[in-house]
């Protein structure tokens, strides 16, 4: 049983991947275009407008799998700022400032920076593609040189 879900492990990350990016690009379109159920923003008010752009942006890139790693950091980063600013001076909790999107998303995007995209993402056929074309193969990992002391 471990031993499938091991394998799936690559696989459910890009899903998971895939949905967190999705929904933080709806959140995104919502606040720039008044789509979904949102309220447009002013364009260029700070710092509503320009949270929404980075949502729009770095949540299609992670969706995608593009440039996942960089991408992930700037949102985890803005949804950092978003709770410590907004949600967090009303009160302690989560729970009790409405800002569990705002932690959520940030750990999640937190996570996607150190394990990557996954097995299937726009990442992997780029770097795959570029790595064939030099003949090289899968880039292998080389022991650390030991350090003595």
């Amino acid at each position: 049983m471990l031993i499938r879900l091991n394998r799936a492990q690559p696989y459910v990350l890009s899903l998971f991947r895939f949905v967190v990016g999705l929904l933080f690009a709806f959140h995104g379109a919502a606040t720039l275009f008044g789509v979904l159920g949102g309220n447009e923003a002013e364009t260029g008010a700070w710092p509503g407008w320009y949270a929404a752009l980075i949502q729009l942006v770095c949540g299609g890139l992670v969706a995608l799998g593009l440039g996942t790693r960089a991408a992930a950091f700037l949102a985890s980063g803005s949804m950092a700022y978003a709770y410590f600013k907004v949600h967090q001076p009303e009160a302690f909790l989560p729970l009790q400032n409405n800002g569990e999107a705002s932690a959520m998303f940030c750990w999640a995007f937190l996570l996607l920076v150190f394990t990557g995209p996954g097995a299937v993402a726009l990442d992997r056929f780029f770097g795959s593609r570029n790595t064939a074309a030099n003949g090289e193969g899968t880039p292998r990992r080389e022991k650390a040189p030991a350090v003595s002391v």
